[in-house]
């Protein structure tokens, strides 16, 4: 099961992905800085995928089919990964839809969502796991926490909402430094206009999501999903009437938080001077 203590570790299908990428590139007599600029992808994201760290996206595959020798073995193999050996089928899906939907929104009230946690605050959050996390697993699941992070930046079509309860900046996980650098991250990373940022007061006369954290995302054929998730446990959601409700309390929710800009000049005043 998926939780925000677990990202998913590198599986064997995506090890056996990246060893193929890996031998094509080589045969093929390109570098990775070669073969990056012809697929329009960064280096990094080529060693990552190579490296079995990262599930390479659709246009990935379909860059790279014909950039090393169009022998079809990338398309093949592709459709057999998976994140995590023996991951619940329902997540192998949504971390699929994740990577082509147009729209993902995100409130969470108990800790600033994993696309916007910046590294100090990530390791703070696994350092908190419970049972604890040896170094080598926890290491291990802070480099996975940055690196799903990609979504922001090489999705600019995509746009991202996010909805955060005050209080979880106020509670200062990790302590004043790993606050204001996870300030200074939120900002940085919520400056793009695909990405737009709501603080949900503490104090509220109105809250549309009183039943726990909403994840929700919308397809380019227009299917709205939900994700639930909870203690060690996670849900898709794709029943259209179910889904619906969650999209519509989504949608309440933003009308009552403050604005964007609001939420951006409070986050400004937690920081203080640069």
């Amino acid at each position: 099961m998926h939780s925000e203590y677990e990202e998913p570790d590198p599986s064997d299908s995506l090890r056996t992905f990246g060893a193929v990428v890996h031998a094509l590139r080589e045969h093929t007599g390109l570098s990775r800085e070669e073969f990056a600029a012809r697929v329009g992808f960064s280096k990094h994201t080529v060693v990552s995928i190579e490296l079995g760290r990262r599930m390479p996206d659709r246009d990935f595959v379909d860059r790279a089919e014909p950039a090393l020798g169009n022998t079809g073995a990338l398309r093949r193999s592709a459709q057999h990964l998976s994140r995590q050996p023996g991951l619940a089928a329902w997540f192998r899906q949504w971390a699929k839809l994740e990577q082509e939907a147009t729209r993902l929104d995100t409130y969470e009230c108990r800790l600033v969502p994993g696309l916007l946690q910046c590294e100090a605050y990530a390791r703070t959050v696994f350092a908190n796991a419970q049972p604890p996390l040896d170094d080598a697993r926890l290491e291990a699941q802070v480099t996975a926490r940055m690196e799903r992070q990609r979504l922001l930046r090489e999705r600019p079509c995509t746009s991202f909402s996010f909805i955060i309860e005050e209080h979880i900046f106020q509670r200062q996980l990790g302590g004043p430094d790993v606050t204001r650098l996870l300030l200074d991250h939120v900002l940085a990373c919520t400056e793009p206009r695909n990405v737009v940022l709501q603080i949900m007061p503490i104090r509220s006369s109105l809250h549309a999501a009183l039943d726990g954290p909403i994840q929700l995302l919308e397809t380019a054929d227009q299917r709205r999903l939900a994700y639930s998730e909870g203690q060690k446990n996670g849900r898709l959601i794709a029943d259209p009437k179910e889904a619906a409700a969650l999209h519509d309390r989504y949608a309440t929710l933003r009308s009552q938080a403050p604005t964007p800009e609001d939420s951006r000049s409070l986050l400004e005043r937690m920081r203080g001077a640069p």
